[in-house]
């Protein structure tokens, strides 16, 4: 069959990876390169060159499982790395990185600080209760997130400093979001990761050398005559006999079947007035948030001692609701050794100094709550429907590997099992 595929993200890649040994597959996407949330930044500094990756960063031996196979087979090497997490909070004079006892304590003051030990113990609590009501299947399982810590009686500090930051820092979402996020969705997350645990938690790893590399591969193994790259489409035209692309530069081409690979607001925009009304309905249940990310070597945006800079660095001195606002320390998360510290800031670009500025990008993430969650639902009712198959990473949790396993979900719909 002659299958064409839309968006050059992971998603995309994916697909043509898989369906490329059995059928006529060409890859399209609107930039100038592929990888979508896959960009490395070569960075130089000092006559040195560094790799810095501004989108997709990490992945682990736990929850990665098809991602890992499909970067083996590629050949492509990868390092271990750390993903601890640190919170600054001025206006209550907090810092803190939970990686270890020295690191918690930083701040020699958490030492005589009652709520700070009372965060601690709550977020024990927190671990072993969500343990039991998953085990269980209970009933609270369908409260929010802020339900269920006010049913339960946890004190703010758990709240404000550790579980709403973390979660708008893991899905890119506003503080503001977060106590309306459905528990359900959010213990399961942290279970799978071993965020309930103490000790038995995933080994987190980057690509060596920044994650273009995979990319890199893919294009060497699979040849680049069957890419389109800015090849933005203005019309889909689906019947009988298969699928028609029309293209910006007036050409179209036809093909038996179309994968959209694209957010799916993308992929509802682009079907257009074709677009059914099962797949206005589903596609259109899921709603994005634009991501501001700035990359740049001003370490201010991390915690003021040094013992308490982390992987990942919530700063909720910024006080900006409706967006996650995180620092990445690079350095620590890919292993680069530099005369800076390079940083990836998300929606803080304000406190960063501008001569300190290596770059400004945009990144859309899928929104959870429960209208995401019951449109990923209802996704048979779409896929497979007039030649067209919808993948991408919200379908699943949002990530990488979300991205990589919905990719294998349709690859098995047209007869190719990974």
């Amino acid at each position: 069959m002659r299958i064409a595929v839309v968006g050059g993200g992971i998603s995309g890649m994916m697909a043509w990876y898989l369906l490329d040994k059995q059928h006529d597959v060409t890859l399209f996407e609107a930039n100038a390169y592929l990888g979508g949330h896959t960009a490395t930044v070569d960075v130089e500094v000092q006559g040195q060159t560094y790799a810095i990756d501004t989108g997709f960063i990490v992945f682990n031996n736990w929850t990665y499982p098809v991602f890992n196979r499909f970067i083996a087979e590629l050949g492509v090497a990868q390092q271990h790395t750390t993903m601890s997490f640190s919170v600054k909070n001025s206006a209550s004079n907090l810092e803190y990185n939970g990686n270890t006892l020295a690191s918690l304590f930083a701040q020699r003051r958490n030492l005589f600080r009652p709520s700070f030990w009372l965060m601690l113990l709550d977020i024990m609590r927190f671990n072993k209760l969500g343990k039991k009501l998953l085990a269980e299947d209970s009933a609270d399982l369908d409260l929010s997130l802020g339900d269920f810590l006010h049913k339960h009686g946890f004190g703010e500090a758990i709240k404000d400093n550790y579980l709403l930051p973390m979660g708008a820092a893991i899905w890119s979402a506003g503080l503001a979001d977060m106590p309306a996020f459905p528990l359900r969705f959010f213990l399961r997350f942290f279970n799978n990761h071993g965020l309930l645990n103490v000790t038995d938690r995933p080994q987190w790893s980057v690509i060596k050398g920044g994650s273009k590399r995979y990319v890199e591969a893919l294009q060497a193994k699979l040849g680049a005559e069957k890419v389109r790259l800015q090849q933005a489409i203005t019309a889909i035209k689906r019947d009988e006999q298969g699928v028609m692309l029309h293209f910006a530069d007036g050409s179209s081409a036809q093909f038996d079947k179309l994968i959209l690979a694209c957010h799916s607001d993308q992929a509802l925009k682009l079907l257009g007035d074709g677009a059914t009304d099962a797949e206005r309905a589903v596609l259109g249940g899921i709603a994005y948030q634009q991501n501001e990310v700035v990359l740049h070597t001003d370490i201010r945006l991390l915690p003021k001692r040094p013992r308490a800079w982390a992987a990942w660095n919530y700063n909720l001195d910024a006080n900006i609701n409706d967006r996650a606002t995180l620092t990445y320390n690079m350095n620590l998360l890919q292993g680069i050794e530099a005369p800076v510290t390079f940083c990836v800031t998300l929606n803080n670009s304000k406190a960063i100094a501008a001569d300190k500025i290596l770059g400004v990008y945009q990144y859309s993430h899928p929104v959870y709550n429960h209208y995401t969650l019951a449109a990923q639902q209802q996704r048979d009712r779409i896929n497979g429907q007039q030649h067209t198959y919808f993948c991408g990473a919200y379908w699943y949790n949002g990530f990488h590997e979300d991205g990589a396993r919905s990719a294998v979900d349709v690859a098995a719909l047209l007869g190719v099992d990974y």
